[in-house]
């Protein structure tokens, strides 16, 4: 039950800002503002792909640790969201910092990541996204990586599985089921080339969690 608790941490949603255009000849960027005041620790890099709803840090408020996702894509407005909220990383601040309600968080260029959409939205390039072995998903769920926001990654590049190694956790209808390496179609051990998703992410059945050599 204690685990469970810390699994089902305090979450917010950053405030995504009105597409603005950096100059005539660049596209318009997405900001991601703090929602409110807190110490800001980020879980992505420049250049990462964020997406509505995944994990883009921590708010660490009044010694509390909240996750942070980029704004969800809910009912009518799916398509103005997913517009708001996705995009590459391309300014971000590298270390922990304190932040003001509205601050900029994370800002997001969403015309670097249309092949990367377009390659997630299309089911027959998908096996084409990964070269090699592949670790894929027991079922639909959300995915994460560590058993808390505090707490080291199950695996890592580099990291060598055998038989029952947690890979991650599938939080499915608000539980959460460990996932394990194995299966028929998988050598005996195996080394974590990349993984291939990132915490918070909604997967599907199949989708590639892992690429293995």
């Amino acid at each position: 039950m204690k685990r469970a608790g810390r699994l089902h941490a305090p979450e917010l949603e950053a405030i995504a800002a009105p597409p603005r255009s950096r100059s005539p000849e660049h596209p318009a960027v997405i900001e991601l503002r703090a929602p409110t005041p807190g110490i800001f620790v980020p879980a992505i890099a420049q250049g990462d792909l964020v997406t509505t709803g995944g994990v883009i840090g921590e708010l660490v408020v009044l010694g509390r640790a909240i996750t942070l996702v980029a704004p969800r894509a809910t009912g009518a407005s799916a398509a103005s969201a997913a517009s708001g909220a996705s995009g590459i990383a391309i300014q971000l601040a590298p270390t922990a910092h304190a932040v003001g309600y509205g601050d900029v968080l994370v800002t997001l260029d969403p015309s670097l990541s249309i092949a990367a959409s377009a390659r997630n939205e299309d089911p027959t390039a998908a096996p084409s996204a990964v070269d090699g072995q592949v670790f894929r998903a027991p079922t639909s769920g959300r995915f994460y990586g560590r058993s808390a926001p505090d707490k080291p990654p199950f695996v890592a590049e580099g990291a060598q599985l055998a038989h029952g190694t947690t890979i991650c956790l599938l939080e499915v209808m608000k539980t959460f089921h460990r996932v394990t390496y194995g299966g028929p179609d998988l050598p005996a051990t195996a080394r974590v080339v990349r993984v291939l998703v990132a915490d918070g992410d909604d997967v599907n059945a199949g989708d590639p969690l892992l690429a293995l050599e």
